[in-house]
This record gives structure tokens, sequence and C-alpha cells, in this order.
């Protein structure tokens, strides 16, 4: 894995200037299936292709990058196929923090832990502390992750807290006191919907729908999403600003 902490920016700024996106991480099986592979191969390509997009996205101007890795629906999928991904999960744990920490990244994970195998939610604890201090970029995983359930949560326990603000609701939802609101959710392998990821936060965010399958998503194709991300108007409910300058009299 390449070095990227050259593209170290000011802690301070880090949500501020830089942008978060969310990645819906889609077609690891499909992408196996096509090639005469068990699924279980295409998960172990979608963790390559994680590398990747974390060494461009800090030279692409992001400083968050929240990846959706398994959703709490996902437990409905066959136990093999779940068996696998924990396993991979932690694999990717103990074969990648030390590099994250080296490069500069911040590593955390959302979603529910109650429900994980035995002994990663303290992997997942570990991982966290060593990389901490990371202020290139903020790599968020999602597992057993639902946004509809984080919203109830957020809720259920602002109960009785008196007058609440979106900021104080958001950081409920978020368990994070400053955490941006995602700027630009992607979606690979041509589907087209949020599927329960991060609803609260993408409130104003722009959506990208790409065919790539996630194994084959590279540093090109975050750009391209960047690309169109870039030439769109964001008016978060406001009109375009108009010229103040007379109109010329011919």
């Amino acid at each position: 894995m390449q070095s990227i902490r050259q593209h170290k920016p000011h802690a301070d700024s880090l949500h501020a200037d830089r942008l978060h996106v969310g990645i819906i991480m889609d077609g690891n099986g499909r992408w196996a299936t096509r090639r005469g592979l068990p699924r279980h191969a295409g998960h172990e390509a979608g963790v390559e292709a994680i590398r990747r997009v974390m060494e461009a996205a800090p030279e692409q101007g992001v400083g968050t990058l929240t990846l959706y890795a398994f959703s709490s629906d996902n437990w409905r999928r066959p136990k093999a196929e779940v068996t696998g991904l924990m396993t991979l999960l932690r694999r990717y744990l103990r074969n990648e923090t030390r590099q994250l920490a080296r490069n500069d990244v911040r590593l955390t994970v959302i979603g529910r832990r109650d429900r994980l195998p035995e002994g990663l939610a303290d992997e997942i604890g570990r991982a966290e502390k060593a990389t901490a201090r990371g202020r290139t970029l903020h790599m968020r995983i999602a597992i057993d992750y639902s946004a509809r359930d984080a919203i109830l949560q957020a809720a259920s326990r602002c109960h009785g807290a008196g007058e609440l603000t979106r900021a104080g609701f958001a950081q409920l939802v978020t368990g994070e006191a400053d955490l941006r609101d995602v700027d630009l959710v992607i979606r690979t392998s041509g589907e087209k919907r949020l599927s329960d990821f991060l609803l609260w936060e993408s409130a104003y965010a722009e959506l990208h729908f790409t065919d790539v399958m996630w194994p084959d998503f590279g540093a090109d194709d975050l750009t391209e999403a960047l690309a169109s991300f870039h030439r769109r108007e964001r008016r978060f409910g406001g009109l375009q600003p108009q010229s103040t300058e007379p109109e010329l009299m011919a």
C-alpha cells in the first residue's frame, strides 16, 4: 500500500473543508459469479477496491469516507456467506490496522456490535484506538448498520432532553459531535437505491450511480464521480445567486 501521508490536512479543517463521501459497495457477488468464482472471491476482491479508493480519496479532496460493508438486513444471507464476511473483516483489521496508522488514516466502525461474532467487537475497538490520531482521512466502515435504526435509537435517547437542535440530534444519530454531512453518495453495480444507508446525514447529498462493480472500482471511477459532483449546482433549498450587474442596453 502506498503512503498517503503527504496529503495531510490541518486537523481542524478535516471536517470543515474536505468532502464526506459515502459508498454503497455493491456487486461483489455478481462480479464473482460472472467469472465462475465463489461469491466470497468477490468480497475478497472488494477489499482491494477499498485500498485503492482509500489511497486515492485524500488527494481528491475527500476527508471522510463512509463505506457500507454489511447492513443489518444482510444477516438474512446464507450463513456461510455471513461467516466468510465476518472472517474477512477480522482479517482486514489484523492485517491493515498498522498500515492505516502509518498512513495517518483514522478508522471507525459504525453500526451494532452486540451481534458480531465473539471477539470481533474487541478487535474493532483496538483498531479504532490504534488509528485514533489519523488526520489525513477518516474512514468509517458500516457493519450491521441501519440508518433507520440509528435514527430510532437517537430519538429514544433524546426523550425528555428538552429543546433539541438539528446539530444535537445529528450527534445522537452519528455518535460524533462535528461529523460533516454527506456530500456525495456513490453506489456501484447499477442499482439505484439508498438501502437504509446514512439517511439523516445524506439529506442534501448528491447521488452518483455507476454500473461498475465494486471489485472493479478504482481511483479513476472515484475521479469521475467527483467530477460529476463538482459540475452540479448545490442550492440546499435556496436559489442560484443572481447577478447584481445592470443589464446593458442595446
